[in-house]
């Protein structure tokens, strides 16, 4: 963390409290329209940074890049009475919710409004924020994406999973937080960056998409 710039760490900051709050809020909205007010009734259908944020997931997003917010409250159930694919499309809405701010960060850079200058001074350049902020959204979405707890992809796969798969993945989730946290705390240490192996092409071109960078 101390060897980060004071402008990267400016941006990471930043993103990290807009990124996060908004990625929750649409978890908690998204089940608020299909019927489950459980976030709403637990104070997370909000925009205020302090009901969001997990101490340990943010600051894995400044020293790493990418991390967790805390997991909104759900009822599966009260979600299936309206829609059999309620778990699906609440939990889509995170990640997808990333990926609209990094489209819209990064869409002035592509466009050649806003110029991609780095700055050596403490503050960040406008393009140099945009591009920070595009770049991460995007890796928090793809990170989220992955089938392990407690992410948003654990959530969606589950939902589309036959009943019979059920099981064999109900036997691997009580480990799943332990699976991912060595593969980003042990994994890149030794050599067996999966996650960045993973993560960093789609990111690449996900951020030329949208950034044109």
């Amino acid at each position: 963390m101390f060897d980060i710039a004071p402008n990267e760490l400016i941006c990471r900051v930043f993103t990290l409290v807009i990124a996060f709050t908004v990625h929750e809020f649409a978890h908690a909205w998204v089940a608020d329209y299909f019927g489950d007010y459980t976030a709403r009734a637990s104070g997370r259908l909000s925009l205020n940074p302090l009901v969001h944020l997990d101490l340990f997931g943010s600051l894995l997003l400044i020293v790493a890049g990418f991390g967790w917010a805390r997991a909104v409250p759900i009822n599966p159930e009260l979600l299936k009475k309206r829609s059999r694919f309620g778990v699906l499309w609440v939990s889509l809405a995170g990640p997808v919710s990333n990926l609209i701010m990094a489209a819209i960060s990064g869409l002035p850079i592509r466009l050649g409004l806003i110029p991609l200058a780095a700055t050596t001074g403490v503050l960040p350049s406008l393009g140099e924020f945009l591009y920070v902020f595009c770049y991460i959204n995007i890796i928090l979405a793809i990170f989220n994406l992955i089938p392990l707890p407690p992410l948003d992809g654990e959530k969606i796969l589950s939902s589309l999973l036959p009943q019979i798969a059920q099981k064999t993945f109900d036997q691997i989730r009580p480990i799943g937080s332990i699976i991912l946290f060595a593969l980003v705390l042990v994994g890149s240490q030794v050599g067996l960056d999966v996650l960045g192996w993973i993560i960093t092409p789609a990111a690449d071109s996900l951020s030329l998409i949208f950034a044109g960078v």
